[in-house]
């Protein structure tokens, strides 16, 4: 059986609570993982994370801050064969972890992510969202398949690969993802793509009868958040482009473009009377936000996203 970690990165106290419940949801899976809580460059949430599980491995980001460097801190400090991903603000299904771990028995397979499902704010509901726009709140959107299968990338918030496939692949790099609350992304994606490549015949999965619930803050139920978010997915992915080709960087979007967004508009403009209106727009204010985000990302390049890429990730100490 292999060995597994389970990674949970932060970077803020706001979301406290919400850690919580991640680190214990990944204490209660029945294949007792190794926990691994790494702090992205905040002092007091890192001391408060040290004394409040002192029997797990809570460690600081050594590396730049934004979740890849993160991410790299936790794969590194880890031994395990498999490590899984998990956010600060996804709580486990009980069966999570033997699902994605069960994908991984084909070794072929180098890499599996899960379903995040929403949980909303109480006040307000889904908002402006129709489910083809979840995943600008992280969560699994309509698009993505509902069967298990391979696919080209993985969703951040629910994610298992093997650990020496990462190390291979150079690790996750900087200069692309979220940093704090800058709603950049594709940190996922670029990984998964250059694991393709790296090792030709490997595959990515997707398995949706692994679930988190994803909670989905107030802030993130906003018009303008959805635009924010958008924007930043248009520059991520042109970075990305830049990287790995625009083949591969927009090989499924291009799909979700054509096929699964004109549908979706035409079916909130039915609803009109019933709150379509206002999603059928939401829709178009994505398209044209990420576009634009895009076209600025190829044009300054560099200039937008300005992180240097991270070296491969680091052996543990101790390992040749």
């Amino acid at each position: 059986m292999s060995s597994v970690a389970v990674v949970i990165c932060a970077y803020t106290q706001l979301r406290w609570g919400d850690l919580q419940d991640s680190v214990e949801s990944a204490k209660r899976q029945p294949e007792q993982p190794e926990v691994v809580v790494v702090i992205d460059h905040e002092p007091e949430l890192y001391a408060r994370a040290k004394a409040r599980w002192p029997e797990l491995s809570v460690v600081e980001n050594t590396e730049d801050r934004g979740l890849s460097g993160a991410r790299n801190t936790g794969v590194a400090l880890t031994d395990a064969d498999v490590v899984a991903f998990l956010d600060d603000d996804a709580t486990a299904d009980a069966d999570w972890l033997g699902h994605l771990l069960a994908a991984l028995d084909d070794p072929e397979v180098v890499g599996v992510g899960g379903r995040a499902t929403p949980s909303w704010p109480d006040a307000t509901g889904s908002g402006p969202y129709s489910d083809e726009l979840l995943w600008i709140v992280g969560c699994s959107y309509t698009g993505l398949p509902e069967t298990a299968g391979d696919v080209r990338n993985v969703i951040g918030s629910s994610m298992a690969f093997r650990r020496e496939a990462i190390l291979a692949a150079g690790g996750f790099r900087s200069g692309i993802g979220r940093v704090g609350n800058q709603p950049l992304g594709c940190e996922e994606t670029e990984l998964c793509i250059r694991l393709a490549q790296a090792r030709p015949g490997s595959r990515i999965r997707h398995e949706p009868r692994s679930n988190v619930s994803h909670r989905v803050s107030a802030d993130r139920v906003t018009m303008r958040y959805l635009r924010r978010r958008s924007y930043y997915e248009g520059i991520s992915k042109a970075v990305l482009s830049r990287r790995v080709g625009t083949g591969d960087s927009l090989s499924s979007e291009s799909t979700y473009l054509t096929r699964v967004i004109p549908g979706a508009v035409a079916r909130e403009l039915r609803r009109f009377g019933r709150g379509g209106g206002v999603r059928a727009a939401a829709i178009v204010l994505s398209v044209v936000s990420t576009i634009t985000g895009y076209a600025v990302g190829r044009i300054l390049g560099g200039v937008v996203v300005s992180a240097p890429v991270t070296p491969a990730v680091r052996q543990p100490i101790g390992t040749p």
